[in-house]
């Protein structure tokens, strides 16, 4: 996927996930957000595997697994979050994941805010 196709695909899920935060509003559970995610992927024709088990290596040795809330279009991790706001372990873990899958981007979206909080991570490699 070209950096162009790639920043389409960002933008549409940025912009799905603010009108389920738009409707919903802060308050609930991430679950609540993420079936709410899961169904306008569903509606716009996106491509999705949810709570994608990613294997952790340390050389030749499996350490074990990590789970992404979502795995878009085979590109982009997609976390889902309803908390007072964004830390610095929530983009670590977003990195740790992105180097371990190898993928390019990843958007933590924080619906436990009056505004949508959205952080965007690249995979420098």
């Amino acid at each position: 996927m070209t950096n162009e196709q790639l920043d389409r695909l960002s933008n549409e899920i940025i912009g799905l996930a603010i009108k389920i935060h738009k409707q919903l509003g802060p308050g609930f559970v991430e679950k609540i957000y993420e079936r709410a995610f899961a169904y306008e992927l569903k509606k716009q024709g996106i491509n999705f595997i949810q709570q994608k088990v990613i294997r952790v290596k340390y050389g030749e040795l499996e350490l074990g697994d990590q789970r992404v809330d979502f795995l878009t279009e085979d590109e982009i991790i997609v976390e889902m979050k309803s908390v007072s706001q964004i830390i610095e372990l929530h983009s670590d873990q977003m990195i740790s994941y992105l180097k371990t899958s190898g993928k390019r981007l990843g958007l933590i979206l924080n619906f436990g805010r009056k505004k949508l909080e959205i952080k965007r991570l690249v995979n420098r490699f």
